[in-house]
């Protein structure tokens, strides 16, 4: 089963894939796997980050790790972007509590905003509604959750131990705080 964990930066990605392969699911770090196989095409000096060619990269998956018999947790911004995954989990995080994780990672103001304007705009979640079947796609707010609870609220997901409607798209709505804004 090819599970996409994907969300905003700074909403726990990265530590819940942790959490997660030490229950046996295996994990590939999207971005380092880019790197690696040489499927980036650059660097945009605008938003500080590696340009990622995502065809290459769904090739490569699909060649490679598609046929595996396991739970494989595909970590990444973009993962909600790899065709022929199982499920896509989608991490949300408040953003007020979300400026605050990118602000204690050091970034720059206008990445900050612009991240944080992404996730009241539920631009991943839209993306992955174009990509995928949304019977598909769950939805997790970590904005009052430890990566513990999260990594087992993704594992009961993954399992059928939780109730589709508990984690159903369009749950999670931050559209008031672009009043606040």
């Amino acid at each position: 089963m090819i599970i996409a964990l994907t969300g905003t930066p700074g909403t726990g990605k990265t530590t819940v894939a942790t959490l997660l392969k030490k229950k046996s699911y295996a994990v590939v770090e999207l971005n380092r796997l880019a790197k690696e196989k040489g499927f980036v095409d650059g660097y945009d000096e605008e938003r500080e980050c590696s340009i990622i060619d995502v065809e290459k990269l769904q090739v490569y998956l699909k060649e490679n790790l598609f046929k595996k018999n396991e739970k494989i947790i595909l970590d990444g911004l973009l993962s909600h972007l790899v065709k022929n995954v199982d499920l896509v989990i989608i991490l949300r995080c408040h953003p007020g509590e979300l400026k605050k994780r990118l602000e204690t990672k050091g970034w720059s103001e206008r990445k900050i905003s612009e991240n944080v304007e992404a996730e009241t705009l539920d631009v991943i979640l839209c993306e992955a509604a174009e990509t995928h079947d949304k019977s598909h796609l769950f939805e997790i707010d970590t904005t009052s959750k430890t990566p513990v609870e999260i990594a087992e609220i993704v594992d009961g997901i993954v399992n059928g131990r939780f109730n589709k409607g508990e984690y159903d798209i369009g749950m999670v709505d931050w559209s008031e705080e672009i009043r606040k804004g």
